[in-house]
Formats: structure tokens, C-alpha cells, sequence
């Protein structure tokens, strides 16, 4: 039983780790919100709340078309990468076959190489093809990086999956596909929520990939866009705030909308694992 001095240690921990995580928050909405003219910048709150910043900045940034390249490629990622992560972490999960072991291992290799060593030679082989400066060229290679955590994240589950399940399944009479999507799936959602929701945010920040695969504006995703942004309005602390929260408001939207089902599939795969 845990005693009264070590509930509030683990509150005043809390307490403290919260304020340094939510200090640039409070920080950047601050600078947000105030007038422009001014150079305050921190913990100096506004006189009054100055909404026509985030005006100004989504039209002078063009983040409308910004927000429109990076829901294309999130998007197309997200549900590549959980479909196909799914699949491939059933078939390592519940099935025996002859060098499963080797080519589960050589998917955990995506997870070892650091994108900066590939994106050169990758940006070659897909000048090659023809692909650079359109959407494959970003999710291509990150719908691969995705299925190489997907199928280690989504393998820990079906492998930790309770059994009676699938034999019951089978003694219905359901074959290996229905036994995935009509039970395993549905148990499983709060795994695959949190494999969506890593995805997403990993997918919406991608700014190396971006930068050298794309050179037309029309292509440019949000954390490009707001890179180019800050190159035009260097001086404008409250603009650049503003387009900052526009940049990241939709990865906060995403999580507070699963949230829920995020944490249910991390405490689960921790307990599991």
C-alpha cells in the first residue's frame, strides 16, 4: 500500500514534469496571440487576444495548401502502414513458417537505420523511377518505416493474443482472414489506435524526407512550408508563433480524439510485453 509522503513525492514529480513539458506550450501560445508590433515574446501575456494573427499568417503562408499535401500523405501512410503492418504481425504473430524468424528480424532492420544515411541513395533510385517531386516520393519510404515499428508493435499484440480466441474461431469454421478481421481486429483496437496515432504524428513532422524529395510549392508539406515561412517573416515573433500552432494543431486534435484508446494500447502492450 502506497503511503501518504510517497502519493504526494509522486505528485509533486508529476506537478514538476508537467510545468517543464507545458512551459514552450504556454510559451508559443502567447507569442501567439499577442500584437505583432510588440517584441514581448515568453510568458509576457497580451493585452487582448489578436486572432487575426493566425489569419494573416494561414494566408500569407499558404497553409491551406500546405495542410492539403500533408492530409495526402498522412493519410496515405497511416492506412498503408496499418494495414499492411497488420498483416504481416498476424502472420509472425500466430503462424509457424520456414524463416519466419529471419524475415521478422530483417523487418526490425528498418528500425535500425537512421533515415539520414538512406535519404541520398533514396533520392536517386526514385529520381530514377521518375517519382521525385510528387507524392510517392514521400510515401513510399515512409509507409516502409512505418511497417517496420508497425509489425513490431502489432506482433507483441498477436502474439500476447489469448488463444481460446482463435481456436474458438476455428472451431466455427473461420478461416485465417476471418479470424483476423472478425476477431483479433476488434479485440485489438486500442493497439492499432496507437500504431495510427504514432504514425500520424511521425508522418505529419517529417521534414527531412520533404525537403529533399520535393521542390514545387504545391507539394511542400506544413513543416516545410513553415521552414520557408520563417525564411520570409523572420522578424514577425508573432506570425511565426502562429503558424507554428497552426502546424501542430491537427497532431493535437488526432490525439485528444484517441486518446483515450492511445493509452489503453500503451498500458496494454507495456503490461504484455
Amino acid at each position: 500500500m502506497t503511503s501518504k509522503a510517497e502519493q504526494w513525492a509522486t505528485y509533486v514529480i508529476l506537478a514538476l514534469f508537467s510545468v517543464i513539458a507545458l512551459t514552450p506550450v504556454f510559451g508559443v501560445l502567447s507569442t501567439a496571440f499577442a500584437d505583432q508590433r510588440s517584441l514581448a515574446t515568453g510568458f509576457a501575456l497580451p493585452n487582448e487576444l489578436h486572432w487575426h494573427n493566425f489569419v494573416e499568417a494561414w494566408t500569407r503562408g499558404h497553409f491551406s495548401h500546405y495542410l492539403g499535401s500533408s492530409v495526402i500523405v498522412a493519410v496515405a501512410v497511416v492506412v498503408s502502414a496499418a494495414v499492411f503492418s497488420t498483416l504481416a504481425a498476424y502472420a509472425f504473430g500466430t503462424m509457424r513458417f520456414p524463416g519466419s524468424t529471419v524475415l521478422f528480424y530483417m523487418f526490425l532492420i528498418g528500425l535500425t537505420l537512421p533515415e539520414e544515411a538512406l535519404v541520398v541513395p533514396l533520392y536517386y533510385d526514385l529520381r530514377g523511377l521518375g517519382l521525385t517531386d510528387t507524392y510517392w516520393a514521400l510515401i513510399l519510404p515512409q509507409t516502409a518505416q512505418s511497417i517496420a515499428f508497425g509489425t513490431f508493435w502489432m506482433r507483441a499484440y498477436f502474439s500476447s493474443a489469448p488463444r481460446t480466441l482463435v481456436e474458438a474461431a476455428r472451431i466455427d469454421g473461420a478461416n485465417s482472414w476471418t479470424t483476423l478481421w472478425r476477431v483479433l481486429v476488434p479485440v485489438g483496437r486500442p493497439a492499432i489506435t496507437t500504431l495510427v496515432v504514432i504514425t500520424f504524428m511521425w508522418t505529419w513532422n517529417e521534414f527531412l524526407l520533404a525537403l529533399v524529395m520535393v521542390t514545387s510549392e504545391a507539394r511542400r508539406t506544413v513543416p516545410l512550408g513553415l521552414v520557408f515561412f520563417q525564411g520570409q517573416h523572420s522578424s514577425d515573433v508573432s506570425l511565426l508563433a502562429a503558424g507554428a500552432v497552426l502546424v501542430a494543431l491537427p497532431v493535437v486534435i488526432v490525439y485528444l480524439i484517441l486518446q483515450r484508446r492511445f493509452i489503453e494500447g500503451m498500458l496494454t502492450g507495456a503490461v504484455k510485453e
